[in-house]
C-alpha cells in the first residue's frame, strides 16, 4: 500500500517513517510518499526517512515531491500532518491573542480559531484531489490541528475520514509504566473534545486503576497536566494538558506574556534537527526529536492505520462523529473518544454519563466549533465574530470584536474573503506539522 504524508517535510516525519518500519508487522507499507511544498526540507527530510526504513531492514520505498497531485496518485492512504503559514504563522497565533487578556495558544482560543480558518480550506482542496486521485477505498488520517475542526470538516464534505491526537497513547504510555504493566493491557476512559478531554477510569484487565494511580502518584501526573495535583484529586480524573488554558486561564496568560513562545522554541528545535538530518551517517532517530512533541505520533498512526486498512475491529481513542454517543451533543458533532475501528471506519463504543463540570465545557467548546467550521467554510467577518462570542475563553461583545479584528488583520493574506487574495490560501502557503 502507497501511504501519503502531506505536509512529508515536517521533522516529525522521520518518527514516522521509524513506526513504519519497527511495526511492520502491522501494516504492509510499500511506499511511503511524502508531499510537502518546501522541496528544500523535502531534500534532507526525505533521505534521512528512507535511511531510517533501510535501517530497520524494511523494504519499502520512500518517496518526495512538491506536487500534491503526484504525491497523491494511487495512494492507499493518506496521512494530514501539515501547517499553513508555518512557525511564522504560529508564532503569530500565540501573541497577538495576548494584546487582549488571552492566551495566545495555536489550537485553544483566538489563536486557535485562526489557524482552523487558514487550515480548513487547504485541506478541503486536498482531500479534493485525493478523491479523485488515490485509490477509491483510501482513508485520510488528519493529524492536522485543531483536529476535531478539521475532521468535522473533511466528515461534513463526505471524505472518509478519522481526526487522531497522541494525547491518548501519551496517557496510556504512562500510566502503564507508572503501574508496571503492558501499554496494551491498558484501556482508557477517555472523553471530551479534541484538546479537551479527561481521562476517567484507567482499565487494566477491566479493573479500573485509576483510584490507585491517584493516590500513589497524583503528583507525577500532575506534571504531565500542567495544573496542581489537588485539582486532578478533586476531579477525580486526569485532565489533558490543555484543560490548563480554562482551569487556570489568567496565570497562564501571565507565565506567556514576556516569555519565549513556544514556536520560537520549536524552530529552533527544528533548526537544529534538520542540521542532524543531513548527516549522511545517521540512521536513527536522534534524542532531540522528543523535544518537538508528538510522542508515540508514529504507533498511534500505524495503529490506526492497520486497523482501517485491516479490519481490526479493535479499539483505539479517535476523532469521531458523536452520532448520539454523547447525547447532549448534534450527532453531527465531532467528539475523541475511544472507538470500535475497522474497513468501515471508526464507530464510538458505549460511554458512561458525563458529569456536568466536564459535560458544560463539552457542550460550550463543540459549539464554537461549529461555528469556527461555519467562519472557515464561507468566510466573513460576522462568522468569525460568532465564533469568537461562543468560546468560553472570550465570551464578551466587545473582546470578540477586537480579537476578530486582530485576526483578520494578521491573517489576510490567508483568508481569500479579506484579501482578496484567493491563491494565498492555495496548497503552496502550507507545510509541515505542529
Amino acid at each position: 500500500m502507497k501511504v501519503v504524508v502531506v505536509g512529508g517535510g515536517s521533522t516529525y516525519t522521520p518518527e514516522l517513517a521509524d513506526g513504519v518500519a519497527r511495526l511492520a508487522g502491522q501494516v504492509d507499507v510499500t511506499e511511503l510518499a511524502l508531499v510537502d511544498p518546501d522541496e528544500r526540507r523535502l531534500s534532507v527530510v526525505g533521505p534521512f526517512s528512507a535511511r531510517i526504513m533501510r535501517a530497520l531492514g524494511h523494504p519499502g520505498r520512500v518517496s518526495w515531491t512538491a506536487d500534491l497531485d503526484k504525491g497523491l496518485d494511487g495512494a492507499g492512504a493518506i496521512l494530514l500532518q501539515l501547517r499553513v503559514g508555518g512557525q511564522a504563522a504560529r508564532q503569530r497565533d500565540e501573541t497577538w491573542p495576548l494584546e487582549c487578556g488571552c492566551i495566545g495558544q495555536e489550537t485553544t482560543g483566538a489563536g486557535g480559531l485562526a489557524k482552523a480558518l487558514r487550515t480548513v480550506p487547504v485541506v478541503l482542496d486536498i482531500a479534493e484531489r485525493a478523491r479523485r486521485r488515490a485509490d477509491g477505498s483510501a482513508w485520510i488520517i488528519d493529524f492536522t490541528n485543531p483536529v476535531g475542526i478539521v475532521t468535522r470538516a473533511l466528515l461534513d464534505a463526505g471524505h472518509r475520514a478519522v481526526g487522531l491526537c497522541n494525547v491518548a497513547i501519551g496517557y496510556q504510555r504512562q500510566f502503564a509504566a507508572m503501574l508496571e504493566v503492558a501499554p496494551d493491557r491498558v484501556l482508557l476512559d477517555h472523553v471530551g473534545l479534541n484538546h479537551l478531554t479527561w481521562e476517567r477510569a484507567v482499565l487494566v484487565d477491566g479493573k479500573d486503576r485509576l483510584p490507585e494511580l491517584l493516590a500513589t502518584g497524583a503528583e507525577q501526573i500532575a506534571e504531565h497536566t500542567g495544573l496542581p495535583a489537588d485539582v486532578t484529586l478533586k476531579l477525580g480524573a486526569v485532565p489533558s494538558y490543555y484543560l490548563r488554558y480554562y482551569y487556570d486561564h489568567d496565570a497562564v496568560v501571565q507565565e506567556e506574556r514576556g516569555a519565549p513562545t513556544r514556536a520560537e522554541r520549536v524552530a529552533g528545535i527544528e533548526r537544529e534537527l534538520l542540521a542532524m538530518y543531513a548527516d549522511p551517517a545517521l540512521d536513527r532517530r536522534p534524542e532531540l526529536l522528543g523535544q518537538r512533541g508528538g510522542a508515540f505520533y508514529s504507533e498511534a498512526a500505524v495503529a490506526l492505520l492497520a486497523s482501517l486498512t485491516g479490519d481490526a475491529g479493535d479499539t483505539q481513542v479517535v476523532n469521531v462523529r458523536n452520532a448520539g454517543t454523547l447525547p447532549f451533543l448534534p450527532d453531527e458533532a465531532v467528539i475523541e473518544v475511544p472507538a470500535r475501528v475497522g474497513a468501515d471506519g471508526a464507530s464510538p463504543v458505549p460511554v458512561d454519563p458525563v458529569e456536568p463540570l466536564q459535560r458544560g465545557l463539552i457542550a460550550h467548546v463543540s459549539a464554537y466549533e461549529e461555528l469556527a467550521v461555519d467562519a472557515a467554510l464561507r468566510g466573513g467577518r460576522d462568522r468569525v465574530e460568532a465564533a469568537m462570542l461562543a468560546h468560553p475563553l472570550i465570551g464578551q461583545v466587545d473582546l470578540a470584536r477586537r480579537l476578530t479584528d486582530l485576526l483578520i488583520s494578521e491573517n489576510a493574506g490567508y483568508l481569500p474573503w479579506a484579501s482578496g487574495a484567493a491563491a494565498a490560501a492555495g496548497w503552496g502557503r502550507g507545510t509541515g506539522l505542529g
